[in-house]
């Protein structure tokens, strides 16, 4: 996948195969990709954005901690805990870091 905005949705897995409120890392060619179905959120319910901390360089974002800090959904990196939101990959606490989104 390419660092632009051009991403498309593919299949990798089935629905049922999710488990509600929780991530998982997806191997896409050659790269790993965050998956999180949150089908309680408001309007979209399946986000896509790099597993890569960029911090630590870890494939670890799929198993972060999810959450809400002044109405946005974040996602906790589990290693050093910084937030990215959900919805454009941008960190709250480093702006120079982020994560790729697929929309």
């Amino acid at each position: 996948m390419s660092q632009s905005n051009t991403h498309e949705w593919r299949p990798v897995c089935n629905k049922q195969d999710l488990v509600r409120n929780s991530g998982v890392g997806v191997w896409l060619d050659g790269e790993q990709v965050a998956l999180f179905y949150l089908p309680d959120a408001e309007g979209k319910t399946l986000y896509a954005v790099d597993n890569c901390d960029p911090q630590s360089g870890v494939n670890v974002i799929g198993r972060g901690l999810i959450g809400n800090i002044k109405g946005e959904l974040v996602i906790a990196s589990p290693l050093y805990k910084q937030h990215f939101r959900l919805h454009d990959g941008g960190c709250l606490e480093y702006p120079e870091q982020r994560l790729r989104v697929w929309p």
